[in-house]
Order: structure tokens, then C-alpha cells, then sequence
């Protein structure tokens, strides 16, 4: 039987590049995210990829997905997200409320469901895509970091609690990633504030950068454990310290 991917936020970005390129691997690929209208319109254009609506902050809706699937040989924990850059002292409890309810209990939920499965399937790869601000903090970004560093926790202790488990446990954490929608919902659809993240930055990374360091990881021998991978531009040697040039 072909082997099975799951991949939520799969609608755009990151989530979409990895269902892409997953099923060029040869995964048969269950495209999860809320706008089933983009997924059908990737599933038509890769036959192997299957649309699912999916909401991860809707347990029913996770149950739904997970009780569909006859295997999952992979989990790919995309969907999450950045909202506003406020500080601590000045941030919105929504936003915070609904970055980890996205990034951390979302994944959560995932992973819960499905985890009999991956070790069902003899040779689990479960993937968190977390993020540099899971490991190290900057100003404004106190809600989505501590959303990553709560992810970032949850794979070092599921590495823990699996070992033995055919299951590997695999955190992708990318730098500056130009990626579609994702500065633009940070700054609430301000799209001037959105382009000014990526001023001046000679080639940060692609969707399809990410998506490629996930499917490497994906298909590495049954033995072999990306722990963590961490993926930045050249220009990026730190979380504030970007190289950029003016126009």
C-alpha cells in the first residue's frame, strides 16, 4: 500500500510547497487546512494529493480527518502562525490566545491522533515545523515565540517518550522564510509593514527552501533522526542579524 502523508496548513506557503513535494516523493498526501477551496484547486493539480477541510483548533475536526485515514506514515505539524508584534506588556490576549491554539494545542491534537498510526505504520516520521523564535526570543514576537518554544518542548519530549517507538521525531525550525500570507497576517493585512520584513534581503527563503529540508528529512533511512534542522537565508546569521542592501 502507498505510503500516507498528512500536512495541515496545506492551503498556502510552507504547508502547500511540502504537499507538493511530498507527493513528487511518491506519498500518497492528505492536504489538511480551513480553505478547501485552494486545496481543491491543489488536489486538482496533483492527482496524488486528497483535500481534506481541516481546522486543528476543532477537535471534531481533527477526530474527523484522523478517523478517515487507513495509515499516516508521516505528520507534518505545519499550521500555526504570527500575529501582531506588540509587547508583552502591550500585547493582545486574542492574538496570543489564538497563536497557541493554532501552533501548540493544534499540533497537539495532530499529534494525539494520529501517533497510533505512525507507530502502526513500522516506520513513523512525525514532523513539527516550529521556528528560530523557538529558541531564541526578540522584541514584539512574545506571543509567537513562546507558541515555538512550547512546540520546540513538545518534540524534545515526544522524542523522549517514543524512543523505542518505530517513530521519528523530526523539528524543522526555518529562519526568514518569505512565504505567503505569513507577514501579511502578522500585521493584520498591512501589506506595506509585510514588505518592509524582507527589505533589502538578498534571497530569503522560499516555501519550496522548506519544504525540500522537510522531504530530505522525511526520506532518510528508517535509522537515521533529524533532531532539528535549522534553515536560514545566508543573509540571515541571526534573529537580529540580517544583512540587507539598500535599492
Amino acid at each position: 500500500m502507498r505510503r500516507t502523508a498528512v500536512v495541515t496548513g496545506a492551503s498556502s506557503g510552507i504547508g502547500e510547497a511540502t504537499a507538493r513535494r511530498l507527493a513528487a516523493e511518491g506519498y500518497e498526501v492528505i492536504a489538511g487546512a480551513r480553505r478547501r477551496d485552494r486545496l481543491d484547486k491543489l488536489a486538482a493539480d496533483v492527482p496524488s494529493i486528497r483535500a481534506v477541510a481541516l481546522d486543528v483548533t476543532s477537535q471534531e475536526s481533527v477526530e474527523a480527518l484522523a478517523g478517515s485515514l487507513e495509515r499516516c506514515d508521516v505528520l507534518v505539524n505545519n499550521a500555526g502562525g504570527a500575529l501582531g508584534l506588540e509587547s508583552v506588556a502591550e500585547g493582545r490576549l486574542d492574538d496570543w490566545q489564538r497563536m497557541y491554539d493554532t501552533n501548540v494545542l493544534g499540533s497537539l491534537r495532530m499529534t494525539q491522533a494520529l501517533i497510533p498510526k505512525l507507530v502502526e505504520s513500522g516506520d513513523g516520521v512525525l514532523v513539527m515545523v516550529t521556528s528560530t523564535a523557538g529558541l531564541v526570543s526578540y522584541e514584539g514576537g512574545g506571543g509567537y515565540c513562546a507558541a515555538k518554544h512550547a512546540q520546540t518542548s513538545m518534540v524534545e519530549t515526544l522524542r523522549l517518550e517514543l524512543v523505542g517507538q518505530p517513530v521519528r521525531v523530526v523539528e524543522i525550525a526555518p529562519g526568514m522564510v518569505k512565504s505567503e500570507g505569513f507577514a501579511l497576517n502578522r500585521f493584520r493585512g498591512d501589506e506595506a509593514a509585510a514588505e518592509r520584513v524582507y527589505a533589502g534581503v538578498p534571497d530569503p527563503l522560499t516555501s519550496d527552501d522548506v519544504a525540500d529540508a522537510i522531504a530530505w528529512c522525511v526520506t532518510r533511512p528508517a535509522h537515521v533522526n533529524i533532531d532539528r534542522m535549522v534553515i536560514r537565508p545566508r543573509a540571515q546569521a541571526a534573529q537580529h542579524k540580517v544583512h540587507r542592501v539598500s535599492g
